[in-house]
């Protein structure tokens, strides 16, 4: 199975404060990773080296094969068309409609018709559940609705890499299951690989083929979804029944 992201060493400190350990991890090609972990363990901190927000501290970053850690901006800009991000607070422009806010990315790096346009924004509201609703506003939808925008925008461009930023965060349990739904179809029709960095266990356990356990800045335990559940690590055990993590575990 080949691998479509590659962590080796990925060091990432603020100055006397590290806030990733060397971390090492592979993404398979079109499998969805969850990233769980406490809030300031460094989730987000890899996020932002995966779409060159960051650079990192130390070590090798590998992107379908490409070794990205030192890429210029305008090396980020190509690369970046091939990535899709679904942002923990949707991120829709207000004064856009649902239409054009889903197209931004596409009219801005590709020379497609307005038919073209009209005819992908039309298949991925249909995809999310809100077909005919391209005129609405931003401020005329419910936060699920957002959210479903959200990732449609994330697909306009067709990307083989998509990274969802906590995208059930502040929704209902009903939304949420529907967007965790939603990440499985992603997946199984346009073969994506993503990330999807989470506090939600219901969310991992509905989306996510694999679960990588993110503590102080080290990995401790990666598994596959169906495996976790029933890990031996107690911080993985703590994590996933809501309780206080340990202070000193020794990982298995």
């Amino acid at each position: 199975m080949s691998e479509v992201i590659s962590l080796r060493n990925l060091t990432v400190e603020f100055g006397t404060r590290r806030i990733l350990n060397g971390i090492n991890l592979d993404v398979h090609e079109g499998e969805t990773l969850a990233v769980i972990g406490p809030s300031g363990t460094g989730k987000s901190t890899i996020m932002k080296v995966l779409t060159g927000l960051l650079r990192p501290t130390g070590g090798s970053v590998k992107i379908n094969g490409q070794e990205v850690a030192n890429f210029s901006e305008k090396e980020w800009d190509e690369i970046r068309k091939h990535m899709g991000v679904v942002f923990q607070y949707s991120a829709l422009f207000d004064f856009l409609n649902v239409e054009d806010n889903i197209a931004f990315g596409l009219k801005r790096h590709y020379k497609v018709s307005d038919r073209e346009v009209r005819e992908r924004v039309a298949e991925l509201l249909e995809l999310v559940g809100m077909a005919n609703m391209e005129k609405m506003m931003p401020s005329e939808l419910s936060g699920g609705m957002k959210k479903r925008v959200g990732l449609a925008r994330a697909l306009a461009m067709r990307p083989d890499i998509v990274y969802y930023d906590e995208p059930t965060s502040g929704l209902d349990p009903v939304m949420t299951a529907t967007i965790s739904r939603l990440i499985r179809q992603t997946q199984k029709t346009y073969g994506v690989t993503s990330i999807l960095v989470t506090h939600d266990m219901e969310s991992v356990f509905m989306a996510a083929d694999r679960v990588a356990m993110l503590y102080k800045g080290d990995i401790v335990a990666l598994e596959k979804t169906e495996d976790i559940k029933n890990s031996k690590n107690l911080i993985v055990q703590a994590f996933i029944n809501g309780q206080e993590l340990p202070k000193e575990v020794k990982n298995e």
